[in-house]
């Protein structure tokens, strides 16, 4: 009988420890899944694991990015994560798993209750503390499934950060701040004056080129020689019996000149004599340095009255020019001026006006005149009665690649306005005639939004509806999602949970 309890006894318990061991595994699987989006002013950090119990191992996969160095994966380094309960902390390091971005760590809670978690990143880059406040460990998987919030069905679009890492990507918080209503309009980029230089022949005669310096881009300095001009075989104009001619001119009117200064001492020339003989010595001896500054054998130089690129040649190798003919221009290409047409209609905002953003045609790249060390000069009080237009002016550096004579875009910006949502022009896609947004809700999920939009300055664009202050939106790599989001593929996920 004894016997028959023992074993009774035996197989209850068997399957007591069968149905907690089932009841582990089941609750094990059912445990929540959580997922944290943290941004610094360096790192973003994406981490998903699943919920903290007490005494079971918690296995995370932490997606780090360098939102400093273009959103790009973080490669090398360690990162130290640490959990702090109470007055309980555990760590663990870890280094770049097999995928670039991806650190994992697996580790055991050891006390429940609210916590925080820290990861503390150190490359040969720098170094940086990405915390994660509020980290609930429960005492038992029964706590952490009672702890479940219902989950709503969503239609966010899955893009990964392995995706993400291989293109070019960007995102940013959508802030309210200053926005200037702008005007747009059309424009043309001129050099300023004082910048742009006319070479003109010197002399009369046919003009030979200076090497390979007379080639349109050519750097060329002050005081070089570009061209030379000889009147040789010239019945008339000839330079070098112009040369010849002052020369032997000024060697007499010079003779003539040291003997008079010993006879007017004993009186033998009279002082008005001296003077008449002075002044000649004087207007022969200018004519000659005239024509010696720049002769060469062979003809009169020309040469650069600037530092800078030959802009344009005006003649041909072998053309007869005469005396103040233009022959070639050179540039610095330094300052240059905007010249924009406003619509008579704007005449009342022009006193507005602040500056401007022109976007140019070869390489559709915006500038700003702010950056590029400009300002207004001027606009027009009236307009002619031949035309509907006002010119407008700017000046600033060429600091870029800007090419003198392009015609471009002109976004006039006005007095600025405070509170405007404002995000790149780079972030929008269009479709159909419609505008939108991707914003990101998570560190893989985003949805797209349909804006209302308002002013744009070439750069950026005022947003009126869409778009809720403090989200994030994709300002680089907009396409790339929507291409991914067609084709419906996504990768083999590495994540850890």
């Amino acid at each position: 009988m004894n016997k028959l309890i023992i074993m009774s006894c035996v197989i209850m318990l068997a399957a007591c420890d069968n149905r907690t061991s089932k009841t582990k595994q089941v609750t094990a699987t059912e445990l929540p899944s959580l997922s944290y989006t943290i941004y610094t002013d360096q790192s973003e950090l994406f981490a998903e694991f699943r919920s903290l119990v007490v005494g079971d191992t918690a296995k995370l996969g932490g997606h780090f990015t360098y939102i400093a160095e273009n959103f790009t994966a973080i490669t090398d380094g360690t990162i130290t994560l640490s959990l702090t309960v109470g007055d309980k902390t555990i760590s663990q390091t870890s280094t770049v798993s097999s995928s670039p971005g991806i650190f994992r760590y697996a580790f055991v809670p050891e006390k429940p209750g609210a916590g925080k978690m820290v990861f503390e990143v150190k490359n040969k880059d720098y170094t940086d503390i990405i915390t994660i406040d509020n980290v609930v460990v429960y005492a038992d998987e029964i706590a952490a499934i009672a702890s479940q919030k219902e989950e709503h069905k969503s239609n966010d679009i899955s893009y990964l950060k392995e995706q993400a890492w291989k293109v070019e990507f960007a995102n940013m918080p959508v802030i309210r701040r200053q926005f200037n209503e702008v005007i747009k309009t059309t424009g043309e980029i001129f050099p300023a004056p004082g910048d742009e230089m006319v070479v003109t022949a010197s002399a009369n005669g046919i003009v030979t080129f200076s090497g390979n310096k007379a080639v349109v881009g050519n750097s060329v300095r002050a005081g070089e020689t570009l061209f030379s001009i000889s009147g040789k075989n010239l019945t008339d104009g000839n330079t070098e019996t112009r040369f010849t001619q002052a020369k032997v001119a000024y060697d007499k009117a010079e003779a003539d000149f040291k003997r008079a200064q010993e006879l007017v001492k004993d009186n033998i020339v009279s002082q008005r004599d001296f003077l008449e003989i002075k002044a000649r010595y004087e207007t022969e001896q200018a004519n000659y340095n005239n024509l010696s500054r720049n002769y060469q054998s062979g003809g009169q130089k020309v040469v650069t009255p600037i530092s800078g690129f030959v802009k344009n040649i005006l003649v041909a190798e072998g053309q007869y020019v005469v005396v103040g003919q233009p022959i070639a221009s050179v540039s610095q290409n330094r300052s240059l001026v905007l010249k924009a047409e406003v619509s008579q209609k704007y005449f009342s905002k022009l006193p507005l006006i602040s500056s401007a953003n022109f976007k140019t045609a070869y390489d559709n790249k915006a500038y700003s005149i702010e950056s590029l060390n400009g300002k207004l000069l001027s606009y027009g009080k009236s307009n002619d009665a031949n035309t509907l237009f006002i010119p407008i002016t700017f000046s600033f550096d060429n600091k870029g690649e800007i090419v003198p004579g392009s015609l471009v875009d002109v976004y006039l910006k006005l007095q600025p306005s405070d509170g405007a949502i404002v995000i790149p022009v780079s972030a929008l896609i269009e479709e159909q005639g419609m505008f939108y947004a991707y914003v990101q809700t998570a560190g893989e999920s985003f949805v797209k939004r349909e804006l209302k939009l308002g002013g744009s300055d070439g750069i950026n664009i005022q947003v009126l509806a869409g778009l809720n202050e403090g989200e994030r939106v994709v300002t680089k790599g907009a396409y790339q999602i929507k291409l991914a989001t067609a084709s419906g593929t996504i990768p083999a996920h590495g994540h850890a949970h």
